[in-house]
């Protein structure tokens, strides 16, 4: 059987990017079970309610889910349990730095595999408010609206 090659995205997070300021990114690996390796690469996960943490010097994925494989046995694992995330030292130091600062939390951004292992890219951020929302859905209604005219502009 030929190795993977590249990267195959299984679940992104669109929402973290419009609920949050992206501060820094970090791509981490994941201790997984076989089970939920194979749910994977049927293309099945949600990262919506997700969230990091660190806990005496580990980094940890919780609240994402991956459903149970559905030709696992009773073996399977539990859809929403807690996994390990594989870092640096530094980074998961610099990660429980930023966040026991006001307003900062661990978010994932998305789910995927590079070369058969999988992979979550895990970003630092810091909540939005309502109005810095409304702000960034104007700026991309005017990009769109500039690049639909630039568009006409070109065809003519």
């Amino acid at each position: 059987m030929a190795k993977e090659t590249g990267r195959k995205l299984v679940a992104s997070n669109k929402k973290a990017r419009h609920d949050y300021h992206i501060d820094d990114t970090f791509e981490a690996g994941l201790v997984l079970t076989g089970t939920e390796v194979k749910a994977l690469r049927a293309g099945r996960a949600s990262l919506v309610d997700g969230f990091g943490s660190v806990d005496h010097g580990e980094a940890w994925l919780e609240g994402v889910h991956i459903p149970e494989y559905t030709e696992g046995t009773w073996t399977n694992h539990a859809p929403r349990r807690k996994r390990k995330l594989l870092l640096h030292k530094h980074e998961i130091e610099e990660l429980a730095r930023e966040t026991q600062a006001k307003g900062h939390t661990i978010v994932p951004l998305s789910l995927y595999f590079v070369d058969g292992r999988a992979k979550v890219e895990i970003a630092l951020a810091r909540g939005k408010k309502e109005y810095d929302k409304r702000h960034t859905l104007r700026e991309k209604q005017e990009n769109r609206e500039a690049q639909a005219a630039m568009s006409l502009r070109k065809q003519r």
